[in-house]
Order: C-alpha cells, then structure tokens, then sequence
C-alpha cells in the first residue's frame, strides 16, 4: 500500500528556484518546531502561492514547502516564557512579532512563525493574504460578466446602427425622387406658359364656360372622392386597422405601466434594501437581497428601452411599424429565463427573511408607501412572471387584425413563434410559483404567522367554513346547546386544507385569522379521518340525529400530547363528501409516500422511491407521453402530453396516486375519452389486476420479495431488513384495532424515541391462494401481528448490534421507532422458513389499514400470497378512484342512468368478494350509500323554488326595503344561479357556439340573470321624474353594491356598478351633480375593484384573500377558458392528449367550484325576492334611453 504522497520533485526544485531569485517576499524568519517548544531560523521564500524555506540564504535545495491556497493569516502573540533569564534578553523577545498561518481545516497543525521587526512582519502577512487565487477568480468572473454585459450593448448599438444607415438611405432615395419631380413640374410649367398667354385672347363667354366646367369636375371629384373615403371607412380593411392601432395603443399604455410597476420595484424595495444590507446592523444580507430580486434592475432597463422606441412609433402614428422593435427585444428577452427559474427559490427566500422581525418590520414600512397602493412585495415580484404571456396575446390579437400582405406579417408571426417558444420552456417554472404566493397570501391573513405556510412543498387544497362542535376527552360530544344560533356564532371556523397540515381559524370583527390555541394546526400525519359515525357508538348516533349525518371527526394523535377529537359540521351533504375526500386522499398520499419509502428506499436521504425511479416510464419521454420537469404530490413528473392509455394507466397505476392529477383527470376526462371507458379500466383492474398492470411495474413492486427469498438474517444486518426510515411506518396492524383507530395507518411516533432495529422476519409456511381457504376453517395455531417495538434496556444489552445502529452517526434524529414482525406465540425468527419481504408487508398495510384479517385466513399465508397482496391493492385503487368519482362529480351519475347502473353493479361485486377487507367494505358501502341517494342537495334552495314563491304576498317596493335586505337577497340569488352550472359547461366553450342555449343552458341563465339585475337598477333610478329621488336612488344602490363586496359577492356589485355606468344613467349630470361626494368616492373604489384592466387584476387578487362564501364575476373565468381553448389545441399532431391543457382547465374549474360548494347562510325572504325577480319592473334599453332624454334633454351645440 502506498504510504506517501507522490509529487513531482524535479518541478518542484525549478519553483524553489524561481523563489529564491523572483520571489515575492524573502528573508529570514524563525519557525516553531513541531516537536518542541523551539524556534529555527530559516531563510523564506514565497512564490505565486507556495512558501518555501531553506536553511540558510545561500542553500539551493529547499528544506520544505508549503500550499497557501485557501488559508489565511493573522497576528499572535507572544508565547508565554520562564521567569528566568537576564531582563534584557526577555525585553528583546517582547519586542519580536509572531503571526500564524492557519490551513482552515482539521489535522493540518498551524504555522507559527516570528521575526524581528514589526513593519517586516506585517508585510510577510499581507504578502500571504494575498497569494490565494480565489479572490483572483471571483474578480476575474466579474470581469467576464460585465465583458459579456458590454458585448450585448455593442451588438444593441450596432443593430441602431444599421437601422439608421438604412434610413438615411431611405431618405437619400426619397430625396432623389423629389427632386426628380420638381424637376418634371418645372418642365410643365414652362410648356403651360404659351396655353395661359393665348388664353387671355379668349372670349368671356368661353371663359365663362370653362370655369363652370372646371367647377363640376372638381366637385365631381370632391364627390367621388368622398364616396371614396367613406367606403373605406366602412370597409373590413378600415375597421381592422382601427381595431389593430387601438391594440397598439392599449400595449403602450399596458408597457407604461409596467415599466412603472418595475420602477416601484427597484426604486422603493431593491435599492432601499441594498442600502439597509449595507447598515451596520442589517436585516438582510446582500446575498439574500440578490436572491429576492434576482435580476430585476436588467430587466427595467430593457424594458424602458422598448417603452422609449414604442412612443416613438406612436409620434409617427398613423404610421405604426412595430417588428424592429420585437426585433432587438426578442434575443434580449431570455433574461426572463433566470428570473422565471429562480423566482420559487426567490419567494422562499423572502419568506424566510421574514422571519427577522426587523425585515419584516422594514418591508411593511416600504409597503405601506402610497406609490405602492397597498400591494405586496410579492405581487411585484409576481409582475415580470406574465409579460411574455402579454406579449403573445397582443401579438395574437395584431395578427388577428393585419392583412396577409401587410409589410409587417411575417415579422410578427415570426416573434409570435418566438415568444411561444420561450414561453413553453418557462411554464413548467410558472406552475409552481402559484401555490407558493397562494400559501403567501394566507400566511399574512393570519395574524399569528403559520411557520407551515413557509414550506414550498406544501400545496393548498380547499378552503371554507365549518362549524366546530364543542367536544371533551375521548371525542364524546358535550352536553350543550347544539342550536343553530349557538353554532353559527360561536362555532364557525375558517378552514384550510393543504397536503400535509389543517388548519382551523377564527374570523375577528376586523376580518383577521386567529390560529386556534388548541388544534390550530394539525399534521394530517397525525390524523384518523371518521366520516361516518360507527352504528354501535351511542354517542354517535346522537350526534347523527342531531346534525343530520353532516358531521365528520378528526382524531388526533400527536407523539407528545394527549390524543383529542376535533368535529366538524359541513353546510351541506356535498360539502361533506368534498371535505372527507380531500382530507382522506392527502391523508393517503402522506402514508402511501411514507411506506414506499420505508419500502424501497436503499438510503433516507433519497426523496422519490427508488421503485419509481428505476420506472423509466414514469420520467422518461416516449412516444406516446411527454413529460414536464415540474413534480407533482408524490414526487413525480407532471405530464405533459400523453395517449388515452397511458392516462388510464397513470389512475390506475398502484404505486401511488396524485391528489392534482386525479383531480384533473376526472373534470377533463369527458374532452379525450367518455366514463364508459374509465369505469371498463377501473373493472378490469379490479377483476384482472395482474393483466392490467404494466410488467415493469410488477416486477418493480416485488424486486425486494425475490431478492429477499432464501435469506436467513438473524442478526439484523440485513439492508432490506434493516433499514432507516424516512418517513414514519405504521405501528401497527392487528385483529384488535379500536374502532375509532380502525381507518388509521398510524404514522405517527415520538421524535426523541428510541430507535431499533427493523425485524421483518417469521415463521411461514408455502401459502396458497386465498380464496382456497373457507371462514369456517380452523383459526392458525400461530397469529402474526406487526406491531412496535421499542427498544428497552434489556433488548440494548441483549443486541448490540441495534444499539450500534442507533448510536449511528448517518442515522436522522427525526427516525421513528422501527416496527418488528414477530409471532405472540414466543417462536423467534430463528426457526423461520421463510422472510417476508418488505413489499408483502407494505401491500398489507396499504390495503389493511390498521385491520386485521377476517377468521380462516392466515395472515402469514396471506403476507407471502403475491396474488392476495396485488388484487386488495387494486381494490383499494377502484374504491378511492370511485369514491372521488361519486362524491365530487355525482352530476356525472344523475345525467347518465347507465353509467350509474354500471357503477352499482360494479360496487356489489365488490361487496361479494369473501376476500374483501372490513374497511373495504366499509367503504364500498359507502360508495354505494351516497349513489344511491337521489336527492342530496335538498336542503339547497333553487331559482325554481323561489320563482313557484311568486304569487305569496303583496312584494315590498323599493322605498321600504333597507339597502341590508336587498344585498343579502341579491347575494342569495346570485350565488344559488352561480352553484346550480355543472362543471361541464365549463368545457369546449360552448357559451360561444350557436347552440350555447342547448349546450349551456346554465351558463345562459348566469347571463340573463345577471342583465336582469343590472336592468332592474337602471330601470328603478329612471322611475323617478325628480332630480333628488333619483340622486337618493343612485346612493342606496351603490350602498347596496358596497354591502355586496362585503358579502363577498362581487358579481352583485359589478351588476349595479354597470348599470350606473349605462349611457342612459351616466349622462344625467343634473341627477350625479346632487349625488354626495362620498358616495362617489365609494363609487370609484367599487369600480376600481371589479375592473377589467389587466384580466381583472384587482379582483383576482381580492378573491385571492377572501374566504369562501364568496360569488366572483363569471364572466372572469370565461374568458380564461376561452383564451386557454383559443391558445392550446387538446391534441398534439401526434394524436396525444394535451394534458397540461387539461390541468389549466383544471384549475379554473377547482376555483369555481370551491365558491360553488361553499353556501351563504342566509335567510330567504319572499317579498324581497319577489320585487328583484319581477320582469314587469324593467324597462328596455332603448326606452331607458328615450326616457334619459326626456329627463334630461341635450344641450343645444
């Protein structure tokens, strides 16, 4: 074995050499001796960075070398020495200077050296501070940065450059033709002088004549000429290029404000912090600061650049040519590259910078500067994110409006092309970023702060109102008044769900979150999900009668607490199902990932499950898929594009399961395949799972069971036997499982417990099928149970080889306590024929959940029966896939009989099965309970239900009905229209077809409801023949548009806001002249916050902050829809699925059906409803108008 190190000696003698003659520093220097307190003088000398020392000046060959790379020096001082000695020789050591060379990192024993004068010493050590190379790189980087910063400026100043010279030959050659026709008329005025002097011989009469001549052609002309004009005025041509210079127009005014949105972002957040990074206590470093604002400052300038060429154009309007300009921007506009890419990593940083209260206080004091009219650091930062986006709709709608033989159309669509190119490699950057500002935005409506919120892998589900019931130990309700008064004041909680937390608030008077004391936050990790109260539970059926089944517990186990219940109380049936699916999926998807990890992982520090990384058909591209760099739920690439079967095989794959992508899949599905085709990949899994599962996946899913077959490890040492965890295992599985814990794969274990080693190991005998073995057959002698096992003192002593593993130093502090398959009987594993492999027990707790097996089957016959194992996995796949199906999209069973009736038939074969575990049958039951109702949304009031009200009693008139009562009643009926549309509507933009009133019945009736409303207001103001009546109409109308916005009902507001905005309204000035100025100041916020500049940018970010009940402006939603239909085609070329389409889509409708779901709790009232349902009260446009007239008559010109 080599013992030294091998350098080479010969160039190392030539640098010596080099030292002594051109070296740097040189001179005589004493060193301490290793051995001893001793000091050597030696002759130094130092080259670039390497010290050599010689014993004496006149040696050639050098005594040592040292590397200076990467170290550092300081001053020392002097060692301490014996009393002894004469005073003068210790007043002459006082006086010498010591410094020290440290090597900065561990086993390398410093250099002491010292010498005899101050100012020598000091130069040795700036010499040494100085022969690192890295400050020589850095400035060299820096160097290359602004080198590649002034290449691009001269590349920019040289395309100027030749646009100018171009133009100067353009105006060489416009010279040249002018005066080429000044030339040409010269010459035809000077043949016109003899004509003009025989005219002046002429006749009067013949003079006379030829003027009127001369009059009639010209107004011959004048007139075809204007017949000219005015056909081209109404000509398509004209119309288009009125519509394509008002786009210009409007791009200028949008470019405008966003070079002032970055100029806020520089000058009020970005400098400002560079200069609090520079103070002497800084709240944030100045790396920090570049990581939040990235490289912002560059793209200002480029775009004050193109603001600055795009006025430009607009002076030499009407002629508009723009592609030069998208010219120079295109090759500039991949800086927005690095800023898309790192703006995840950038919101994240600001989040945990606001942690420092001094930030946090600092960055609200930059906040709450009026220039930034109360927005966000986070929403400018948002800002950069949608200007490419900007850019190709304004390109689209130019093309739309530019003539196939305008100069400018092929450099147009050429940037078009561009632009889309770069657009689709920054969306896979985009799609994360929104859930990291949505979790932004509630993190500052709490006002306690959620630390939670800060973590960018948690992905907001749904959020709402619930009702908390009181509750006491042991989650047994409470004896006490259950009303709904009582409820509804003091139990109403806001709710939030996310992948991996729940967390319940209270609302205060001022509209601010309060995190519970107790039970604010809780880790879904910890959770058990009871939606149906169990049927022996006379606690249960208490609360079942009392709330009408709308109540679901939550039971919490936290490793360091007391376990406590917490119950909620839905609104609505559907709003139940809604709730429990989404809490029971994340639920699944947090054990699920956990386990496989436990599973399949060779090392904890990995985070996909080596399983699903050795697929490669789940992250490589193919030619039938195509996938995204962006990861879902479960750690896997999102798809992108993908054929029908591979969308099936992707639901049904029983590895796991996205929360997003089966979301997506079952509100698009109906665009790319019908529910006849989903419901026949579902049977087949369930009645032939082995055929319909890919073989790679099976041979994945049981690679640690063959492998582990054979393998007799006794002592624990085995990697797939003992392994670190990751994430915690369940702990336990047996037939003895309490009823409230019996859904709970329990995951749960304290943090500072004991670890031991994981013992997978028992005795089994060559099992066959399971469905072999009848319920009458006799129980096994031998019962095996997969329980905890923590590690005591006696089983330390007894295994020192768990205890070596505990007291590792690899091992996380955070490793639960490992489980052990052992059997109660007192056998050990050392007689154990065989092992069970770690997929076997992974499948049994998967498709168990915490129970034990029915009597007659032997759970060690069944833990090694591969075919048992795969088809209860399979099911649990059909039932969870059919339990979303069912709860979130009944509307697909009520329009569809068969589909139903296949479902059910489906459901009871299931139920047949004498293999079918109690919780699976608990949930087929389930399944089958909640089809099977035909009316779940009786509680609901429909428009059908108040219409029928019609003929009660006399209804109010306007004067006696508060502004209160007619808020609330709008906001009734808006949101009971809004609710009633079926997801489906929303899909093929069947709004904009000719048939829309057959395709979109509901979406129409949104429509005509909503102009009915906005006539009914106009109509009720112009009923008034004074000025003040109707000035007081206009007052308690916008007081009514204001109580909406405070119901959240914004679509109530933009109905009365735009009928104040009609022209027959808006021209009585005599009427808003009496009208208070408060009002008209609350008028202009009204409409500031339901305006449609930017697609609705003010109101996306209120209903971004507002909780559900909420009604937003469908009109909104629509035209994303249409611009994500009009953008995106559902096919590729190649026949494959769009399926980041579909997700898009997907997103939209989850918003909309999150304020479907959530219902207002407001009281009915007829004789309101009455008055704002009754047509015979509107007046039509055009009469509204004739009357504005009669009120008010123009003014004379």
């Amino acid at each position: 074995m080599q013992k030294s190190v091998r350098y080479n000696e010969g160039h190392a003698l030539y640098l010596a050499f080099l030292a002594r003659k051109e070296g740097t520093k040189r001179g005589f220097l004493s060193k301490k001796a290793t051995e001893a307190s001793r000091w050597h003088e030696k002759w130094f000398a130092l080259y670039q960075n390497v010290l050599f020392y010689f014993e004496g000046e006149q040696s050639c060959r050098p005594a040592g070398m040292y590397l200076l790379e990467g170290c550092s020096c300081e001053r020392a001082l002097a060692p301490p020495r014996a009393g002894a000695g004469p005073g003068g020789a210790r007043d002459a050591l006082d006086k010498q200077y010591y410094f020290t060379v440290l090597f900065g990192h561990e086993g390398q024993k410093p250099l002491e050296l010292r010498c005899e004068e101050e100012q020598d010493g000091k130069e040795w050590m700036e010499a040494i501070h100085q022969a690192s190379y890295a400050d020589i790189l850095i400035e060299r980087e820096v160097l290359m940065q602004k080198y590649i910063h002034l290449v691009q400026i001269v590349e920019t100043e040289k395309i100027a450059a030749n646009q100018l010279r171009h133009q100067l030959e353009d105006q060489d050659t416009e010279i040249e033709r002018l005066k080429s026709e000044i030339v040409a008329l010269n010459k035809t005025k000077e043949r016109m002088r003899p004509y003009q002097s025989n005219q002046e011989d002429e006749d009067p009469d013949i003079k006379k004549i030829k003027k009127v001549q001369s009059f009639m052609r010209g107004w011959l002309c004048r007139r075809k000429w204007k017949t000219i004009v005015q056909d081209y005025i109404c000509s398509p041509h004209a119309e288009s290029m009125r519509k394509r210079n008002q786009i210009v127009f409007t791009m200028v005014e949008a470019e405008s404000e966003y070079v002032h949105q970055l100029y806020i972002l520089v000058n009020g957040f970005l400098r400002p912090l560079r200069m609090a990074a520079s103070s002497k206590k800084p709240p944030i470093s100045h790396d920090d600061v570049s990581s939040i604002f990235l490289n912002s400052e560059t793209i200002m300038f480029l775009h004050e650049i193109f603001h600055q060429g795009l006025k430009a154009r607009i002076a030499n309007w009407p002629t508009l040519i723009l592609a030069d300009l998208f010219d120079i921007l295109l090759p500039m506009l991949n800086i927005y590259q690095e800023f898309v890419r790192n703006h995840q990593y950038s919101l994240q940083v600001l989040a945990n910078c606001k942690q420092n209260r001094d930030f946090d206080k600092l960055l609200k004091q930059y906040e709450a500067n009026p220039a930034c009219e109360g927005r966000m650091l986070e929403t400018f930062l948002t800002y950069p994110m949608f200007q490419i986006p900007r850019y190709i709709i304004t390109l689209h709608e130019l093309l739309a409006h530019t003539p196939h033989e305008h100069v400018e159309r092929k450099s147009l669509e050429f940037a078009k092309s561009k632009l889309e190119e770069l657009s689709r490699v920054m969306h896979d950057e985009v799609s994360d970023t929104e859930n990291i500002r949505k979790n932004l935005a509630i993190e500052r409506m709490i006002v306690e702060g959620c630390d939670i919120l800060l973590d960018t892998s948690q992905t907001f589900i749904r959020q709402g109102s619930l009702i908390q019931v009181p509750s006491v130990e042991r989650g047994k309700l409470s004896k006490v008044r259950l009303g709904s008064l009582s409820l509804k004041k003091e139990g109403e909680r806001q709710c939030f769900l996310f992948t991996k937390h729940f967390l319940i608030c209270t609302r205060s008077s001022g509209g601010k979150l309060h995190l519970l004391k107790t039970g604010g936050v809780l880790s879904l990790i910890e959770c058990t999900l009871v939606e149906e109260p169990d049927t022996s539970d006379d606690d249960s059926k208490g609360s079942g009668q009392v709330f009408g089944h709308l109540d679901f517990k939550i039971v919490v186990e936290p490793p360091d607490a007391a376990p406590f219940t917490v119950v909620l109380l839905a609104p609505s049936r559907q709003e139940k199902a809604a709730w429990t699916s989404d809490i029971s999926q994340c639920v699944d998807n947090i054990r699920c990932n956990g386990l496989m990890t436990i599973v399949f992982e060779e090392n904890s520090k990995v985070s996909v499950p080596h399983m699903i990384k050795s697929d490669a058909r789940l992250h490589k591209d193919d030619t039938d898929i195509c996938f995204s760099k962006t990861l879902n739920s479960c750690k896997v690439p999102q798809i992108r594009y993908a054929s029908v079967e591979r969308l099936l095989e992707r639901l049904t794959d029983l590895r796991f399961l996205s929360i997003d992508f089966l979301n997506t899949f079952l509100h698009t599905y109906r665009i790319f395949t019908t529910a006849a085709v989903v419901l026949g990949k579902l049977s087949d899994i369930y009645k032939r799972p082995f055929t319909s599962i890919p073989v790679r996946s099976l041979e994945l899913f049981f690679a640690t069971s063959q492998n582990s077959r054979g393998e007799h490890l006794v002592d624990g040492k085995s990697p797939r036997l003992c392994r670190k965890f990751s994430s915690p295992p369940p702990l336990a599985v047996s037939r003895t499982s309490s009823p409230v814990r019996a859904r709970k794969l329990s995951l749960t274990s304290p943090l500072n417990s004991r670890i031991g080693a994981l013992d997978l190991t028992t005795s089994s005998a060559s099992s066959s099928p399971t469905t072999t073995h009848s319920p009458a057959a006799s129980p096994p002698p031998h019962t095996a149970v997969l329980e905890s096992a923590p590690v005591d003192r006696a089983g330390v002593e007894s295994s020192p080889t768990a205890d070596a593993t505990e007291l590792s130093p690899c091992r996380s502090p955070s490793t639960p306590r490992h489980l052990r398959y052992r059997q109660p009987g007192g056998q050990t594993a050392d007689n154990s024929p065989c092992s069970v492999s770690p997929a076997s027990a992974f499948a049994i707790a998967t498709a168990a959940a915490g129970h034990g097996s029915p009597p007659g089957f032997n759970n060690t016959e069944r833990t090694c029966d591969k075919e048992f194992i795969i088809r209860r996995t399979a099911t649990n796949r059909v039932l969870n896939v059919l339990r979303h199906w069912v709860s979130k999209h009944a509307q697909d069973f009520e329009l569809n009989n068969e589909l139903k009736m296949n479902v059910l038939n489906l459901l009871e074969e299931v139920l047949r099965d004498p293999d079918l575990l109690p919780q699976e049958r608990k949930a087929t039951a389930n399944i089958l309970r909640a089809l099977s109702q035909d009316d779940q949304d009786d509680i609901h009031l429909k428009l059908e239900d108040i219409i029928q009200l019609m003929d009660c009693p006399k209804a109010e008139c306007f004067e006696t009905l508060s502004a209160m009562e007619l808020a609330e009643q709008i906001t009734l009926l808006d949101h009971i229209v809004f609710r009633s549309i079926p997801y489906e509507e929303f899909l093929g933009q069947g709004w904009m077809k000719l048939d829309k009133n057959e395709r979109t019945p509901y979406i129409m009736k949104t429509s005509q409801h909503f102009n009915d409303m906005s006539n009914l207001v106009a109509s009720q103001i112009m009923n008034y023949a004074d000025v003040s009546s109707r000035a007081n109409a206009i007052e308690k109308w916008v007081a009514v548009a204001d109580i909406c916005r405070c119901l959240h009902n914004y679509n109530g507001v933009l109905e009365i806001t735009s009928a104040l905005n009609r022209s027959a309204i808006y021209r009585l000035k005599k009427t808003w002249a009496k009208v208070s100025k408060q009002t008209k100041a609350l008028m202009d916020k009204l409409q500031k916050t339901i305006s449609s500049e930017g697609r609705f940018k003010n109101l996306r970010e209120t209903l971004k902050n507002c909780n559900p009940p909420a009604v937003p402006y469908l009109g909104m939603y629509l035209t994303d829809l249409a611009f994500i239909e009009e953008g995106t085609p559902n096919f590729t070329e190649e026949g494959l699925v769009n399926f980041s389409k579909m997700r898009m889509i997907s997103h939209i409708i989850r918003e909309i059906r999150q304020f479907q779901q959530t219902s207002y709790r407001i009281d009915h009232q007829p004789k309101v409803t009455q008055y704002l349902l009754d047509k015979a009260l509107i007046i039509d446009e055009d009469t509204l108008y004739e009357l504005s007239l009669k009120i008010e008559p123009r003014l004379p010109a």
